[in-house]
């Protein structure tokens, strides 16, 4: 099979090169009504609910799972999920099943003290949520291999734009019809769902730069895609800067480090294309700013490694994609600075180029989630079997609510660093 184009130069070994919150942890939930289910057809309804859930649950925290078995998982899950939303017996008002179920999930953020609502649609956008948490993590596993073929990191690239596509479809089709309203915090919550679209897309478009530079494409397109790269993080920053710092402070050193890392390369190479167009001077200022702003970066990884908050610790410095760009910064310096001395004596600028930069290619778009269809199981005559005036009369009646207990996420630890770096 074809090996990547960064193969021994870029993009290997980034399983610490990603900042990644937790998995979203759950109470089991039974499905067993006591007779409301009151038809074989219903009763297994319940059944394959209880299972499939049981599954998809699983497939989280299986190191062996893929993209394809993970959309099975979850389009088997889903498909019957909406057997408890959608309306089936045409009219117009809420499914009677929707609220039947008390559903408890923990958020990102938030340790494990669990958010509970008895509410299909709840359980529907968490369970989605955690999907999208999986694209990022299986991201991020893939892009940490040995060798990395080209089709991996299609793979990887794919699973950040799938990732935000499922977070923007929860925010704008399946949170506001919530009865119960997202607390402050949560991860349903704008501040914080906004911060993972946005994160999402800036870690798609490290892919697509890291491809650029080794293709040698015209520094004018790198400067212009980590600029836009550099906003992104910047914009994600201050959509949490309002959020409880306990809770943010540690992503959000995250997404400093990488807006000023991506921003060194910006003026790294937008001072190439300076140099290029006999502007020798400005192109030493965009050099020495693209010095500054590295510096700053490395000063933010390590006050992000020692920041306490959720999520596991990324080590971008280590990186020898982080390490490069050092390097590349300071000889182009250099070089400008000769050529400078010999050829242009151009006076140097005090303000560093305004970058107005605009990226025409390689911008990553969400990939559009869809809910699949409903399960063909899933009828009004079935739906009519199902009798509410059948269920428990009271609180004691009730199962007892399982504990939600933490997702024990699989320890993936480096390989041998190759010199390989994924962006």
């Amino acid at each position: 099979m074809k090996k990547l184009f960064f193969r021994d130069r870029f993009i290997n070994r980034m399983a610490h090169w990603f900042h990644r919150n937790p998995l979203k942890a759950t109470a089991p939930v039974s499905f067993n009504y006591y007779g409301v289910a009151s038809s074989i057809p219903a009763n297994k309804i319940c059944n394959e609910l209880r299972s499939t859930r049981a599954r998809l649950l699983e497939m989280f925290t299986d190191v062996t799972c893929n993209q394809e078995v993970m959309k099975n998982a979850a389009d088997a899950y889903f498909s019957l999920l909406q057997g408890f939303i959608v309306s089936l017996d045409g009219t117009t008002q809420e499914n009677k099943m929707r609220f039947i179920q008390n559903f408890k999930w923990t958020d990102t953020l938030q340790g494990n003290l669990p958010s509970a609502q008895q509410d299909a649609i709840f359980e529907l956008i968490s369970m989605a949520f955690n999907v999208a948490i999986w694209h990022t993590k299986f991201a991020s596993r893939i892009a940490g291999k040995e060798d990395v073929t080209e089709t991996e990191a299609k793979d990887v690239h794919r699973s950040l734009k799938v990732a935000a596509g499922i977070f923007k479809t929860l925010k704008e089709a399946y949170i506001p019809r919530l009865i119960t309203p997202a607390e402050k915090g949560k991860d349903l919550e704008s501040r914080v769902i906004d911060t993972y679209i946005i994160q999402c897309q800036a870690e798609a478009q490290e892919v697509t730069i890291a491809r650029a530079i080794e293709l040698k494409h015209n520094a004018t397109i790198v400067a212009a895609l980590s600029y836009e790269t550099a906003n992104f993080y910047q914009k994600a920053d201050h959509t949490l800067h309002t959020l409880e710092p306990e809770c943010s402070t540690k992503w959000r050193k995250y997404l400093q480090l990488k807006q000023h890392f991506y921003m060194a390369y910006a003026y790294c190479y937008h001072g190439q294309t300076l140099l290029a167009s006999d502007k020798c001077g400005e192109a030493i200022r965009s050099l020495q700013e693209a010095e500054k702003c590295y510096s700053r970066a490395e000063e933010l990884c390590k006050e992000y490694r020692q920041t306490k908050g959720p999520g596991t610790t990324a080590k971008p410095s280590e990186q020898l994609f982080f390490r490069k760009l050092g390097g590349l910064i300071r000889n182009t310096l250099e070089k400008c600075q000769r050529e400078n001395g010999f050829i242009y004596f151009h006076k140097v600028p005090a303000e560093p180029p305004v970058l107005e930069l605009k990226a025409s290619y390689g911008l990553a778009e969400p990939v559009p989630f869809e809910m699949p269809p409903l399960n063909e199981q899933c009828t009004p005559e079935v739906y009519a079997t199902f009798d509410l005036t059948k269920g428990p009369k009271n609180d004691k009646a009730k199962p007892k609510e399982e504990e939600v207990k933490p997702v024990k996420e699989p320890d993936l630890k480096p390989q041998k660093d190759s010199g390989c770096t994924i962006s």
